[in-house]
């Protein structure tokens, strides 16, 4: 964690707009009771006044020129042989900005009355419109106006034949987009149809119908943590103010001389409030006719979140948009204790002691740093070329390839804090998609199928699933589940909506329990270039505000109920359940056989072992796995 320091203060002192009585008196006049009164009857300065006034004030300006001129503040000195160049001494410090202040003078009561306001039917997009509104964009938020595919030549003449040369060099297996290359920090999307392998839409298939959803999904875009084990804005900014006397950036890095660190860390943004605001609408147009199962039994929804500062937030501002504010009376929120020593399935890692033990819960660093010594390379030595050393020589300060790392770090962090960021156009559209692998194999490696802790720390959920799938209580609480919170008040089971809020980590920690292996099915994840056509897409699975809907359906052409998942409106194929039949073309499984099957899972894994177990895994790809299992004894 870095020490937030305030270096950069604000260039303009207190001002006291309040006006001398004089002037005062020329702008606003009083009023007098004499009707002769005027502005306009000030004294008169005769020729000899005026030549007084004017040579004194100029043998003052005249004066105060030579005090500059001798202290040397008067402005920078002549260039020579010899010059210094450096960046201002404040370039990388923290700014923050304190908003709200401590006591705002006009802060009131509020005194609004409300009026009469009667309620319409429930929508229900999901089953009544003959397609679903996609998210396809993050408005608020501004891309540079161009980003070359590879390095382009900055003379026309050479523009067509070095475009050609990158099309051979660069081939993506997607239309790039910016704002979808930033892995777990992307903004949550929709992702395109058969993304996941099953060709069809959220809304369900004809002859079906909505009974029911379990929804999770993630927080909304935030600032950086204060901890990274790679890369981290914060390192960057630390590393430039401590180091501002000696370069000076040119060229696309210019901006640099004048830069200032201005994140926050952990809480969401603005635009991250915006988008669980944004999830809860759409939730409430897709599912809303859900609510009328909890006016007929009189009851209302409870949605579960933890303790967390963007954790809660995030389920407030999802609550805003769902329910509209205010929302008192309308849900019970739930708040579990994320903190070590208490079960959460939300954060199952504070009870998992492997899951925070070196070489087993960060197995992606090695290849997250040889990805980054190889697809970095060139941007490394371009940017590099950009500084000039405190000699004012070129090569005197080099970019390390994690320093570069963090550039795009930044682009992303600052994009979705502030809105956007010059750091973004620094990059080609190569080199993005070389940091949104390098993100596919932070979290491969680290919290779904390739770590050795991922399914350990989603069977709790799956636990807590399938009891409310199956109305029946947990029978034995042997993993993360919180029995102190068990209870119908807490925890119904009889419910048609449910909403649970967590991290990205868990989200994918979930996955890879339920064993939707076809998000594996490319496998291991190599360190040296990327796969084409790759099945895992962590921008896909797990972006800022991801959400992960199970539908419950009733079908005419059969009597089970089924299920199907659907992850930012992509439908995933459930044939990967030992239990459910092949389909690619809805992604449905008969509810029983997809209960069936997660029991197998819950009854398999053994949380002491996983989490409390003395097992090691080697570096590399000396070990792997495509289950998220530890290796058995």
């Amino acid at each position: 964690m870095y020490p937030k320091r305030n270096f950069v203060q604000s260039k303009y002192g207190a001002y006291d707009d309040v006006l001398a009585e004089p002037e005062r008196e020329l702008l606003l006049p009083t009023e007098s009771n004499s009707p002769t009164t005027s502005i306009f009857n000030t004294p008169r300065y005769s020729l000899v006044h005026l030549l007084y006034a004017f040579v004194g004030g100029a043998a003052l300006c005249i004066g105060a020129r030579f005090l500059l001129d001798v202290s040397g503040i008067a402005g920078p000195p002549p260039l020579g042989d010899d010059v210094r160049v450096q960046a201002p001494p404040y370039v990388g410090s923290t700014e923050v900005h304190h908003f709200p202040p401590v006591a705002p003078t006009n802060a009131f009561p509020d005194s609004f009355q409300q009026g009469g306001t009667p309620t319409g039917a429930e929508p229900g997009l999901i089953a009544t419109a003959p397609s679903l509104p996609l998210q396809t964009g993050a408005a608020q938020l501004v891309a540079p106006p161009k980003i070359y595919k590879h390095i382009h030549s900055t003379h026309d003449d050479d523009a067509e034949e070095e475009e050609e040369e990158s099309l051979k060099h660069y081939q993506s297996d997607r239309p790039f987009n910016l704002f979808r290359s930033w892995g777990n920090l992307s903004p949550w999307y929709s992702v395109p149809r058969g993304a996941f392998g099953v060709n069809d839409t959220a809304e369900p298939p004809a002859g079906c119908v909505v009974t029911g959803l379990h929804l999770l999904h993630r927080h909304g875009a935030r600032y950086p943590t204060a901890w990274s084990n790679f890369g981290g804005p914060a390192k960057f900014a630390t590393r430039l103010h401590e180091s501002a006397s000696q370069w000076e950036a040119t060229g696309q890095l210019a901006f640099l001389n004048e830069w200032t660190y201005k994140l926050g860390e952990e809480v969401l943004t603005p635009f991250g409030r915006q988008q669980l605001y944004d999830l809860g609408v759409s939730m409430r147009l897709k599912y809303g006719f859900l609510l009328k199962n909890f006016t007929e039994t009189n009851t209302i929804p409870v949605f579960r979140t933890e303790s967390q500062n963007r954790m809660l937030a995030s389920a407030l501002n999802f609550a805003i948009g769902f329910f509209g504010y205010p929302f008192e009376g309308q849900y019970q929120q739930l708040i579990t204790i994320e903190a070590g020593g208490f079960n959460n399935t939300f954060a199952p890692y504070d009870t998992c002691p492997n899951a925070n033990t070196a070489g087993k819960s960060d197995r992606s660093l090695p290849y997250v740093k040889e990805w980054v010594s190889h697809f970095l390379v060139e941007a490394r030595e371009r940017l590099s070329r950009a500084m000039i050393g405190k000699d004012g020589l070129q090569g005197e300060f080099n970019w390390t390839g994690e320093e570069v790392y963090e550039m795009m770090q930044t682009c992303a962090y600052e994009t979705v804090a502030l809105g956007y960021s010059k750091f973004c156009d620094l990059f080609t559209e190569e080199e993005w998609e070389g940091f949104n692998y390098a993100l596919d194999l932070t979290f491969w490696y680290d919290s779904a199928f390739g770590s050795p802790v991922a399914r350990v720390q989603g069977v709790g959920y799956l636990q807590e699933l399938v009891a409310r799938l199956t109305h029946t209580p947990i029978a034995t609480h042997n993993s993360s589940t919180n029995a102190t919170l068990h209870t119908p008040e807490t925890f119904p089971l009889d419910h048609a909506l449910y909403v649970d809020a967590t991290h990205e980590v868990v989200v994918l920690n979930i996955i890879t329990a339920l064993n939707l292996s076809t998000l594996a099915a490319s496998g291991p994840l190599p360190a040296d270039h990327i796969p084409q056509d790759r099945s895992f897409r962590s921008a896909d699975l797990a972006p800022f505000a991801t959400n992960m809907q199970f539908q419950l359906l009733s079908c005419a052409s059969t009597p089970e109920p089924q299920i199907r998942i659907i992850i930012n409106d992509g439908v995933v194929p459930l044939h990967g359940i030992r239990t459910c039949p092949y389909d690619d073309k809805h992604g449905m499984c008969p509810l029983p056989a997809f209960v069936e099957a997660q029991q197998e899972t819950i009854q398999k894994t053994d949380w002491v072992w996983g989490c409390h177990g003395d097992w090691e895994v080697p570096q590399g790809s000396a070990w792997n796995s495509t289950t998220g299992d530890a290796p058995q004894a």
